[in-house]
């Protein structure tokens, strides 16, 4: 009986695994099932810029796929990934703090803000990174609220 109960619950808990990891992709910006475009989110904590991963230095952490530039950067980001996963999905922090919206996003316009990386939509003359900047405070206080009610 002991072993039927545990089968169940592992099973169960499969199921739900299954259903968030299902949930956390949907909700990312990736392209290809890869976020950042491909980019390691390392990368911007340890040499301050965008650095475009290679396949050979590939993971998944919750169903998301995430690229390095070498095995030491996919090493620390495996012990702790919430330290390097960009906010908000990797979606355009302005736009989630403007507007609530998912917009897409230049992976090299990108802002450390208190251990955490926020990406930037930034092309046609719009570099969204400029109006953040003279607004943070607000604005991170919105997108923080519009991503917890609207996508987690």
């Amino acid at each position: 009986m002991k072993k039927l109960v545990l089968l169940v619950l592992i099973l169960i808990s499969g199921v739900s695994f299954a259903q968030n990891d299902a949930k956390r992709i949907e909700q990312y910006n990736l392209e290809n099932k890869v976020a950042i475009q491909g980019y390691d989110p390392v990368g911007y904590f340890t040499d301050g810029k965008a650095i475009k991963g290679k396949k050979e230095f590939t993971t998944s952490y919750q169903g998301v796929v995430y690229k390095f530039s070498s095995s030491e950067n996919k090493e620390a980001f495996l012990k702790n990934p919430s330290k390097y996963e960009p906010q908000y999905g990797g979606w355009c922090a302005y736009a989630m703090g403007s507007a609530g919206e998912k917009v897409e996003i230049n992976p090299e316009t990108f802002k450390i803000i208190d251990g955490k990386l926020y990406l930037f939509y930034n092309a046609y003359f719009n570099n969204t990174l400029k109006s953040w900047n003279k607004d943070q405070t607000n604005l991170k206080t919105k997108a923080d609220n519009n991503w917890k009610k609207t996508y987690k």
